[in-house]
């Protein structure tokens, strides 16, 4: 197996979640723009849209950079059928997160690896799925939350890796790292399969 740090590695996006995520392999990598359009196709379901998004971030940054390992990741988070994307503002914030109070959502995380250095070219993805409960939140408590952590660049109004796990009676998840943005056990699996060793 070839070391995760003799190779090229590009992480198709200029997220500082899935940065430092990525980081923890401890293999040096590059991030790049995918430069992609997120919206959702006509009747597209949560899952099929983040696995669309991640595979299509990854080719676009792959097209762009030969012999490089690109690794794309997206998600989407889903409450009772409908997206929860990034808000963006604390008026959108606020929706959301009264629409998740005392209900689950689910989020889910797609990642997929692209080896460009093969002719022709390999393609790997699996997907994560964690069940995040969270408790109910009165409309006072939803307002100090945003104030203090501003999660207005997170699906789903939150950053579980902050204060935002406060707003949760429990996860559901094979892998904590996957609601951050980066499913990195699913990553470390799709890269054995591509023949890398990431320890």
């Amino acid at each position: 197996m070839t070391a995760l740090a003799d190779l090229d590695l590009v992480l198709a996006s200029t997220s500082a979640y899935r940065r430092e995520l990525l980081a923890r392999l401890g293999a040096p990598f590059r991030q790049q723009s995918p430069r992609v359009d997120e919206t959702g196709l006509p009747g597209e379901d949560p899952e099929r849209l983040a696995a669309r998004l991640a595979a299509a971030k990854a080719q676009a940054v792959a097209a762009m950079n030969p012999k490089a390992i690109v690794i794309g990741s997206d998600q989407v988070a889903d409450c009772a059928g409908s997206i929860l994307g990034k808000p963006g503002e604390i008026d959108r914030a606020r929706r959301q997160l009264r629409a998740s109070s005392g209900n689950r959502v689910v989020f889910h995380t797609a990642v997929c690896v692209i080896d460009t250095s093969h002719a022709p070219v390999r393609e790997f993805q699996a997907i994560d799925t964690t069940t995040v409960f969270f408790r109910r939140l009165d409309d006072a408590q939803i307002e100090r939350y945003l104030v203090r952590e501003q999660p207005f660049d997170c699906a789903g109004s939150f950053k579980s890796e902050g204060l935002g796990i406060a707003l949760f009676e429990r996860i559901e998840s094979q892998d904590p790292t996957a609601l951050v943005g980066l499913p990195l056990i699913a990553l470390c699996r799709l890269l054995r399969e591509a023949g890398i060793d990431t320890v």
